[in-house]
């Protein structure tokens, strides 16, 4: 069964490695079979935060964050790609998520994290967790992890050295739990509304 799987990723700086990690989590993904959309926080422009998406009047959103907000309601799932600064999580892709609530509610997620260092990403993804599970989503216990970035893939995204034959070692196991989840999401969902 396909799954509506949205990947975000969050890096704004001019050379970015993550968004090789980002192809091979949205190819992997496609390799299954899944409709799966990359959502890149930089090339959608949202402003800094100053108004969420459920502060505006209905129907006066910018136009950039309606779309967005279909796109995150209709998802089955998502994956976020992040990076780690400074022990913690990339500001863009934070700012990004800040803009919605309600519409992550009751949907699974999962962390895919990188770093240029041996520790690819890990303490940003330890982070994210607690911040989506606040925003409503359940967070998949497996994790993927890159780093040092350059050194576990190329730069169209596909796996190279030993780091990339662990990457690709572990990828199943992570796409069939986000899986599992989505399933589980799915039936609840259709069986009981929300309650609240």
């Amino acid at each position: 069964m396909s799954h509506r799987i949205l990947v975000f990723y969050g890096s704004y700086r001019s050379d970015r490695m993550g968004i090789r990690l980002a192809q091979f989590v949205v190819e992997g993904f496609r390799a299954r079979g899944d409709n799966v959309a990359l959502i890149d926080a930089k090339a959608v422009g949202l402003p800094m935060l100053d108004r969420m998406y459920k502060e505006y009047p209905k129907g006066q959103a910018p136009e950039v964050m309606e779309k967005l907000a279909g796109e995150i309601r209709d998802a089955d799932g998502f994956v976020f790609v992040t990076g780690e600064y400074n022990w913690g999580v990339q500001p863009g892709l934070k700012n990004l998520t800040d803009h919605f609530l309600e519409e992550w509610f009751w949907r699974p997620a999962a962390i895919a994290s990188y770093s240029a260092g041996r520790f690819s990403g890990a303490r940003a993804a330890t982070t994210w967790h607690g911040t989506l599970s606040e925003m409503g989503m359940v967070v998949v216990s497996s994790t993927i992890a890159a780093g040092p970035i350059a050194q576990t893939l190329s730069a169209d995204g596909k796996p190279i050295g030993e780091g990339g034959k662990a990457l690709e070692n572990a990828f199943p196991r992570f796409a069939d739990d986000l899986s599992w989840w989505v399933e589980a999401a799915k039936a609840q969902r259709a069986r009981k509304a929300p309650p609240y």
